[in-house]
């Protein structure tokens, strides 16, 4: 059984989130935990600060959240009638969100979060918002993001970019092929680099570790050339039917970059496709 955590807002964001988890883990005998959390500020009447009391906690924050996770669960029963492997289980909290989403984790043994992501708007557009980003680095937990605008659909490809600098743990493999083969589909495994240079004796050492992994499975190992590799993955994301990437936390600071630094005014795919952050 699987233990799914699914953090709402109740915006169109985090619903579209929680419709692609279900669709995502549809085969699988899953608890799935829907979590609400606010922060409780205080009052202040002229210069003296006043905290709720419980009274004005469960009127003003509790029994609204709770009207909310009722109708969502409504709604999933609408969508959803026929999932019975499938469990629901509703939680407000009142804490700064990822102390919320952490304490969750580890509380309910937490295989997967799944998460809406929604870029910071105006003039410094980035591809994911700061609640999403600090869960990814924070939390050591598997985590499936999920743009505003991705529809689930059957992968047909998935890209999985490394720089061939590390060894991935066998844990982590182990849950990307478990994908490959739920969906029977090809894993792309891109390279990218600033110059076209030798790969070195460690990179050439790991790139055979990966090739020996996935050796029962559809796989294929690509290599661009690009300054930039946020452009480079928008490319290759344009030439393939690539519909979901896969990102390895412990080389995060290899695309940090395009999470949480780069502009996205000429990249689309940060738009429509999810993407895992796997961790150990």
């Amino acid at each position: 059984m699987k233990n799914i955590l699914l953090p709402t807002d109740f915006s169109e964001n985090s619903w579209n989130a929680i419709q692609y988890a279900i669709h995502f883990f549809d085969t699988k005998a899953c608890n799935f935990h829907i979590l609400h959390v606010d922060r409780l500020s205080y009052l202040v009447t002229g210069d003296i600060p006043y905290a709720a009391t419980d009274s004005v906690v469960e009127e003003v924050y509790t029994k609204p959240a709770k009207i909310k996770l009722r109708q969502t669960l409504k709604h999933i029963s609408e969508q959803f009638p026929h999932h019975g492997k499938h469990r629901f289980y509703t939680y407000t909290d009142y804490n700064f969100f990822t102390d919320s989403v952490k304490k969750m984790v580890d509380e309910k043994n937490i295989d997967c979060i799944v998460m809406g992501t929604k870029g910071a708007s105006g003039l410094n557009k980035y591809i994911i918002g700061s609640s999403a980003s600090d869960v990814i680095t924070r939390i050591n937990c598997t985590t499936l993001a999920i743009p505003e605008n991705a529809k689930f659909i059957k992968p047909k490809e998935i890209a999985f970019p490394t720089d061939f600098l590390m060894h991935y743990d066998e844990k982590i493999l182990q849950f990307i092929k478990g994908v490959l083969k739920k969906f029977n589909v090809s894993l792309k495994i891109l390279h990218i680099g600033k110059k076209e240079t030798e790969l070195t004796e460690e990179q050439n050492k790991n790139k055979k570790s990966l090739a020996d992994y996935f050796n029962n499975v559809d796989h294929e190992f690509h290599f661009l050339t690009n300054k930039n590799i946020e452009d480079g993955i928008q490319c290759f994301i344009e030439s393939r039917n690539i519909n979901m990437l896969f990102l390895v936390a412990k080389n995060l600071n290899y695309f940090q970059h395009i999470l949480f630094h780069s502009k996205v005014e000429d990249l689309s795919y940060h738009l429509e496709i999810p993407f895992f952050v796997l961790h150990e």
